[in-house]
């Protein structure tokens, strides 16, 4: 348990419309701060670790104001530096029944963490505090600079012997025309990088461009993900599929390959309050496991549920304690397949 965990990533401001209304109907906005590298770094530290976040904030009010949340979320902040004027913001729209939940970004590549000028971050010196980071593709979409930033810093913890995060996260809106193709060597080098991945089969065929001649999304999945964790020396890969039932409930499937061998999580039937974060919820969940020595069914399922409840909160940032991850899979324990 006295593993250092660090996640370097973009704290986002969002502004969530109240209720169900559209923005243009509403004249109130509730704002918080979040980010993937905040989700992940949050949950860490709310399962026992001492969790930091790498970033950059502005040096006026509205930094200030992040730092505190952060502080009050329980990570550490001594990685954060600050400078420039601006945070990226987001806004959240809530859908319901057949109207899907909407998010609008704002403000991004001029905040201060798309920004951070070269040397912002003592890489080495960071390298050597903490023993587990993780990176996410949303970020590796940024921009060169911050790619530039990310490979480094996974470079240096790689070079302390520390274990590389890398959840795929692939999003088209961030890379625009020809996404990825561009995004592709990039998504290599992290790959190259990285010990513990989060992606699944589509990651596989559309940013890594590979082939597979199966039409079952698990029979891909079984197909490729052995061929990515040789080609990489990826220790362990995993993720979930979702499906969205005629009721509005969700359905969640996780699966861990590791040691050659898939084992997947029962699929888990919930109502959904708020979507948003709960891939972060997933990889904290595997992260755990791992960092705990939880043999693979447990740490699937015990990530799948940590997924599931983080779509009963409101908010992107997982909340659930250990203690209420285990209450929840204790009915699930014996329905693991392999």
């Amino acid at each position: 348990m006295a593993k250092n965990f660090a996640a370097f990533g973009e704290v986002m401001m969002r502004l969530q419309v109240p209720g169900y209304e559209l923005l243009s109907q509403s004249s109130t906005l509730n704002y918080s701060f979040s980010g993937t590298g905040v989700n992940v770094a949050s949950a860490l530290s709310r399962f026992g670790y001492k969790g930091h976040l790498v970033s950059t904030l502005p040096s006026n009010a509205v930094g200030d104001a992040a730092v505190s949340y952060l502080q009050k979320l329980g990570i550490t902040d001594s990685f954060i530096t600050r400078g420039g004027n601006y945070i990226g913001m987001y806004f959240l729209e809530n859908g319901f029944g057949a109207r899907s939940s909407r998010v609008t970004y704002s403000n991004r590549l001029e905040s201060s963490f798309n920004r951070a000028f070269e040397g912002a971050y003592k890489f080495k010196e960071i390298a050597k505090q903490i023993d587990i980071i993780h990176f996410c593709g949303i970020t590796l979409a940024m921009n060169d600079s911050v790619r530039n930033h990310m490979k480094l810093l996974a470079q240096a913890v790689k070079a302390t012997g520390g274990t590389v995060v890398f959840d795929c996260n692939y999003r088209p809106s961030l890379w625009g025309d020809d996404g990825y193709e561009r995004a592709k060597s990039h998504y290599e080098e992290m790959l190259h990088l990285a010990d513990i991945v989060m992606m699944n089969e589509k990651d596989a065929m559309f940013v890594l461009n590979m082939k597979t001649e199966k039409k079952d999304r698990t029979e891909q999945l079984m197909d490729l993900i052995p061929t990515v964790a040789e080609k990489y020396d990826i220790s362990v890969i995993a993720g979930t599929h979702r499906s969205i039932n005629d009721n509005n409930t969700h359905s969640l499937r996780a699966y861990i390959f590791k040691n050659q061998e898939f084992t997947f999580s029962k699929t888990l039937t919930f109502s959904v309050y708020d979507r948003i974060g709960a891939g972060d919820a997933f990889t904290s969940g595997i992260i755990y496991g791992e960092l705990e020595g939880f043999s693979p069914e447990k740490t699937v399922l015990f990530a799948a549920t940590a997924g599931m409840l983080a779509h009963t909160t409101v908010g992107d940032t997982p909340m659930s304690s250990k203690d209420d991850i285990i209450r929840a899979m204790t009915e699930a324990v014996n329905d693991v397949e392999r």
